[in-house]
């Protein structure tokens, strides 16, 4: 279509419209004489002109809330929140009606008289005039929203095409389904629905987000003069935005007044009143903040919580078949999020982090400390020693990684658990039906890799170097390795098991690798926590402890209502009974001795609580997680970036030759879960371990009486007993033969079982020689005559 056409068809559409009037021309153009004979041509282009406008749910702000209903944050594309009629000050509408359409109560959709006059105005080269009714107005706006929101942005700058061709073929499109929407559509409900539509300045969409930025409160309290100001901004969103460009925006709100009384919604005292008051002594700016910068204002440090959120919302397909979809729906859905973050809870955890190692610190070290609830899997906290920032502007301590959970949920690729990760060798051992009595060999020694097998094939060849960071040496209890964390104890627990059983027994509690979320490989460094993973899968793992045997998947959302309040499915849990109650109980008991072994240096809780410390070989990495009936919280210490070991540092202000679990990681569990548990609640206690966990079930133990003792320490331990001596005896077996045994008959696999030995036969009961028994006959016999003698004569007298 040429200009002259384009021109000459909306000319005459124009004429047809006044002429005729709007109802009677209806959607259809009468022939009418064009020059250059192309009425064919145009009527026909306007018959092709779509008569129906398809209205999408408008772009809305969502709210992210905590549990307690406190809003975290606010993420928009378009900042925008969808309100009624009745919630639009009467002074609002009557501002719109006298700026934009004086008559729009009165005409069909479009209005021929000024339309008319605003087009020869423009073609003639007269000023330019805009000419277009709310309902026009409003059409426009639905066009370039639905263009934008399917993403089709050149459709969208035709939308807003103003001049030449594509500038009258707009105003014909939009005149058309103008009068169209006018048949299907009331005048109060176009006028509310172009009031949530337009465009009030910088990012502020709809009145409702205009009133509570420029003057912090509804729209449906807003006065005449703010509703002036409010009314004066969509000729030029940006030129007359009160908050970027005051000046502009008083002299234009002072136009407004004017056509205001000029029509008689206000009176000559309140014109007056109105221009002589300055703009800035009306305004009450709350510049809306969108995303989770904002969060840290609210909560301290709940910017990663929320940012974790809005991770789950991209990635997960609850929320729809794409992550384009889905961030759709975050950004332009209008949704409430209701969260799983307890505020009491975050910022304690958050206090907790950053007196244990200031964000400002001169080592640089990191920490970061992650809280779940046993039993349901939700997040009640996520904490770290750095301030949030997801900008390119982000300076020294500012970041948007969450230490707290792996890269595809806004983290990194984890950290190496230490000795944290004993805990699945110590599920496995008990899974496979061993006690926490049976004794183990803790001695530091070089091993071989051929000594452990993973799904059920033995490993090659390998010299396997490995030491025992705290110490421990010889044959102990594996409740006793626990305790003292004792590399070697768990290693050689490792080689009576499967390392593949290990590494999925922690997968199937969510401990994997945070960088690609694979299980971790079945080879013996990892029985020592050598690959990496994250904070929340850890507290997740022990809260199945803690739960007895429950293992929940980590959910962070408990709710989500769409703009019309319906709910959406959200993430599940998947609550599921992963392990025995019986071998929770266990795992309970044999970590409960934490205080007096590795964690001695923490100090013992005064509420029932097991944890686990974890130190990786040079100290780059240091763990304390633990957990209690109520929560399962774990800590990580040390440098994001890199292994560098934390030997020979200082620490807010404390020298450390050796940082250890219990060293920060550990304090600032201490102090965070004193801040958590001790709120008047009762702490409930784990239940009781069974005999069978703790002693294992009576075996048949091997006799031994009459073995030398070597053969029967050999024995008793093949069969998983260990062996002290008792006091040697007399006996008629040889020295060092075993005489009797305690216990005998049935014991509990690595009971103690004491062997009295032999020493040999008694010395005073050896019997005499042949000479030494003659000597004594003879002696005898003399003693028996003067015996006899002598009693005579006694008695006698």
């Amino acid at each position: 279509m040429t200009a002259g056409q384009a021109v000459a068809l909306f000319m005459a559409f124009l004429l047809a419209s006044g002429i005729g009037g709007l109802l009677a021309a209806g959607l259809a153009l009468p022939t009418v004489a064009v020059a250059n004979g192309a009425a064919d041509l145009t009527v026909q282009a306007f018959e092709d002109l779509p008569s129906e406008l398809e209205q999408k749910p408008l772009s809305e702000k969502s709210v992210l809330l905590a549990a307690d209903g406190t809003q975290l944050a606010e993420f928009w594309s378009e900042n925008r929140e969808v309100v009624t009629q009745d919630q639009i000050s009467e002074q609002m509408q009557n501002a719109v009606i006298a700026t934009e359409d004086r008559r729009f109560y009165l005409h069909g959709g479009i209005d021929p008289t000024g339309t008319l006059r605003a087009a020869v105005s423009n073609f003639t080269g007269g000023s330019t005039q805009g000419g277009s009714t709310l309902t026009q107005q409003y059409v426009k706006n639905v066009l370039i929203e639905t263009a934008i929101r399917d993403g089709d942005y050149a459709k969208a700058e035709q939308a807003r095409e103003a001049e030449g061709t594509e500038g009258y073929a707009r105003k014909l499109r939009e005149a058309k389904l103008a009068i169209a929407l006018e048949k299907t559509m009331t005048k109060d409900e176009i006028l509310t629905s172009y009031l949530n539509i337009a465009q009030f300045g910088v990012s502020t969409y709809g009145v409702e987000a205009a009133a509570q930025r420029y003057f912090s409160k509804p729209a449906s309290e807003l006065n005449y003069l703010e509703a002036a100001t409010i009314a004066g901004i969509t000729n030029s969103p940006t030129l007359y935005d009160p908050v970027k460009n005051p000046e502009q925006s008083e002299g234009r709100r002072n136009t407004v007044l004017f056509l205001m009384h000029d029509q008689g919604y206000i009176t000559d005292e309140e014109y007056q009143t109105g221009k002589d008051t300055p703009l800035a002594n009306t305004l009450a700016v709350s510049e809306p903040k969108s995303g989770c910068m904002a969060a840290e204002s609210v909560v301290g440090g709940s910017g990663y919580f929320c940012d974790y959120v809005t991770n789950v919302i991209k990635n997960d397909p609850a929320f729809g078949e794409t992550q384009e979809e889905r961030e759709d729906l975050l950004y332009r859905g209008g949704l409430t999020i209701t969260t799983t973050l307890d505020t009491r809870v975050q910022t304690i955890a958050n206090d907790s982090v950053k007196n244990s190692v200031p964000v400002a610190d001169a080592s640089g070290v990191g920490e970061a400390m992650s809280v779940v609830e046993p039993g349901t899997g939700q997040i009640k906290a996520m904490a770290q020693n750095r301030d949030f920032n997801n900008t390119s502007e982000a300076g020294d301590r500012q970041t948007s990684v969450n230490y707290n959970t792996s890269y595809e949920y806004g983290g990194s690729t984890g950290f190496p658990p230490g000795s944290t990760f004993k805990a699945f060798t110590l599920l496995q051992w008990l899974k496979d039906g061993h006690s926490l009595s049976e004794r183990v060999n803790g001695t530091a020694r070089t091993l071989n890799t051929n000594q452990f097998k993973a799904c059920g094939q033995q490993l090659g060849n390998t010299t396997y170097k490995v030491g025992n960071s705290e110490g421990g040496a010889g044959q102990m209890s594996v409740l006793q390795a626990t305790q003292n964390s004792v590399n070697l104890a768990f290693l050689t627990m490792a080689m009576q098991l499967d390392l593949c059983d290990i590494m999925n027994g922690a997968a199937e509690l969510g401990v994997v690798q945070a960088g690609n979320g694979e299980t971790f490989d079945a080879v013996p460094g990892n029985v020592l926590g050598s690959q990496s993973t994250t904070p929340l899968a850890i507290a997740s793992a022990y809260a199945t402890f803690a739960s007895g045997g429950v293992y929940c998947s980590p959910i962070a959302i408990t709710r989500v209502q769409d703009a019309d309040g319906a709910d959406l499915a959200v993430p599940d849990a998947g609550c599921k009974q992963a392990i025995s109650q019986e071998i929770a109980n266990a795992m309970a008991y044999a970590m409960s001795n934490v205080w007096s072994g590795t964690g001695k240096g923490i100090g013992t809780p005064s509420y029932t609580a097991s944890g686990k410390t974890g130190t990786t070989s040079q100290n780059e990495h240091t763990w304390f997680a633990g957990y209690t009936p109520r929560l399962s919280t774990a800590v990580w210490v040390g440098h994001p970036d890199s292994m560098t070991p934390m030997q020979g540092v200082t620490i807010n202000g404390t020298y450390y030759r050796n940082v250890f679990g219990a060293t920060v990681a550990g304090k600032a569990w201490k102090s965070a879960m004193d801040g958590f548990l001790l709120d008047g609640t009762p702490n409930p206690d784990f239940g009781a371990a069974s005999s069978d966990d703790i002693y294992g079930a009576p075996v048949a133990v091997p006799s031994v009486v009459g073995l030398d003792v070597e053969a029967a320490t050999e024995q008793l331990s093949a069969a998983g007993f260990g062996v002290q001596a008792g006091e040697a005896e007399f006996s008629d077996l040889a020295a060092n033969t075993v005489i009797r045994q305690d216990p005998s008959g049935t014991a509990t696999p690595g009971s103690m079982v004491t062997l009295i030995l032999s020493k040999g036969t008694d010395p005073a009961a050896e019997q005499p020689t042949d000479q030494q028994t003659q000597g004594q006959n003879q002696g005898q016999g003399q003693n028996q005559g003067q015996g006899n003698g002598g009693g005579g004569n006694r008695g006698d007298g």
